[in-house]
C-alpha cells in the first residue's frame, strides 16, 4: 500500500480546506510561468499542431488515477501527464478488435506496455488490465484489486470509445449497439466499478471524454453522436449524485484528435462528404484532400489536435484546484466549440 495519500479523510477537513486554498494559489501564481512551458511546433504550413506542456510541479502527488483506453492517443497523453503531475497511473485497454467492420486499427498490449514506461519514468507506480469495458465485472475485480492493493482510488478519466459511420437507415444492430454499448454502457460500467471507492472515502475526481460531436450532429455518425450525447447526461447525473459525498464530475470534450480513430479512410470520406466533396479511393490523396478541407474550417487553422493539448484539462480538473468544478463540460476543440449550441 502506497505511505502516500492523496485524497482526504473527514478527520482532516480542516487541514484539507488550506491545501486545497494553497492549490489554487498555486495555479493563479504558476498560471503565467505553466502557459509559458507550453512551446509550440508548427507543420510546413506555420500553422500551431502540438503543445507540449511540463507538468505541474507534483500537484497530485501520491493520487491514484485510472485511465481507460489507456494504450495511446488521449489516454497515453493524459497517463503520462497525471503520472509526471505525481499520481500513481493504473491504465486499462482492451487491446483488442472492437468492431470488425471499423477502420481503426486496434490498439495493441505492446502499446499499453509503452504507456506504462512513459508512466514509469516519472518515477511513479503504474499498474494495467487488459479488459473490455463493457465487462462490469471485469472492471469491478480490477477496482478492488487496485484499492486493496494501492489503499485508495482518487481520480478516473473515464476515456476509453469507439467510432464508426452508417447512414442511419443503412444500419444493422451491431452497428448502433456497439458504440451505444462500448462509450455509452462502458463509461458508465467505469463509474461504477470505480466511484464507490471515492464515495467511501468522501473524495473523488471524475473526468469522461466525450466529443464535439457529442454536442452537435455528425453526418452518417448517429450511433456516435448519440452515444457522446450520453456521456454529457450520464456526467451532469452523476455529479449530482456524488456530489455530496465529495466527488467531482466533469466531461473533456475533445475535437478532431490526430490518433488512429480519426487517421483512417473511413474517416477521411466522411470529412469529404460533409464537404460535398467525393472521395478518391486513394488514402493518400483522401487524407490530404481531408487535411485540406478540416483545416479551412478550423478557426484556428488545424486540421487535427494534438492528443497532448487535452492533458492540461485533465490534469486541472484531477486536482484540488477543480473541487468547486462539477457538472461542466470543457471543450478542447479548436474552435469547433463555436458550431455547437
Amino acid at each position: 500500500m502506497f505511505k502516500e495519500r492523496g485524497a482526504i479523510m473527514p478527520s482532516n477537513r480542516k487541514q484539507h480546506a488550506a491545501k486545497a486554498a494553497i492549490s489554487r494559489r498555486f495555479f493563479l501564481a504558476a498560471g503565467s510561468a505553466a502557459l509559458s512551458a507550453i512551446s509550440l511546433t508548427s507543420n510546413m504550413e506555420g500553422q500551431m499542431t502540438q503543445a507540449k506542456t511540463e507538468p505541474w510541479g507534483g500537484i497530485l502527488n501520491g493520487r491514484v488515477a485510472v485511465v481507460t483506453g489507456a494504450a495511446r492517443g488521449i489516454g497515453r497523453a493524459a497517463a503520462a501527464a497525471l503520472a509526471q503531475s505525481g499520481a500513481h497511473v493504473v491504465g486499462i485497454d482492451i487491446c483488442a478488435v472492437v468492431d470488425p467492420r471499423s477502420g481503426v486499427e486496434p490498439a495493441t498490449r505492446a502499446e499499453l506496455d509503452q504507456t506504462g514506461e512513459m508512466v514509469r519514468s516519472a518515477g511513479v507506480q503504474w499498474r494495467s488490465f487488459v479488459l473490455d469495458q463493457r465487462d462490469l465485472p471485469a472492471l469491478r475485480i480490477a477496482a478492488e484489486k487496485m484499492n486493496a492493493e494501492l489503499g485508495h482510488i482518487d481520480i478516473l478519466f473515464a476515456n476509453a470509445g469507439i467510432q464508426a459511420f452508417r447512414p442511419l437507415l443503412q444500419m444493422e444492430d451491431p452497428d448502433w449497439h456497439i458504440q451505444i454499448d462500448v462509450n455509452l454502457t462502458g463509461t458508465a460500467n467505469a463509474l461504477r466499478a470505480f466511484a464507490p471507492y471515492m464515495v467511501q472515502q468522501k473524495h473523488g475526481r471524475i473526468i469522461m471524454t466525450t466529443s464535439t460531436q457529442g454536442r452537435h450532429g455528425t453526418l452518417n455518425g448517429s450511433a456516435y453522436s448519440a452515444s457522446k450525447w450520453g456521456i454529457i447526461g450520464l456526467m451532469k447525473s452523476a455529479a449530482m449524485e456524488l456530489g455530496p459525498h465529495g466527488v467531482t464530475v466533469n466531461c473533456l470534450v475533445p475535437g478532431l484528435i490526430d490518433t488512429p480513430l480519426t487517421r483512417h479512410e473511413e474517416r477521411y470520406v466522411q470529412a469529404l462528404q460533409v464537404a460535398g466533396r467525393e472521395p478518391t479511393g486513394d488514402k493518400a490523396l483522401d487524407e490530404e484532400a481531408a487535411r485540406k478541407v478540416l483545416q479551412s474550417k478550423s478557426i484556428l487553422g488545424v486540421p487535427w489536435i494534438d492528443p497532448s493539448e487535452m492533458s492540461p484539462v485533465v490534469v486541472f480538473l484531477a486536482s484540488d484546484a477543480a473541487r468547486m468544478i462539477s457538472g461542466a463540460t470543457y471543450d478542447v476543440t479548436g474552435g469547433d466549440s463555436a458550431n455547437n449550441v
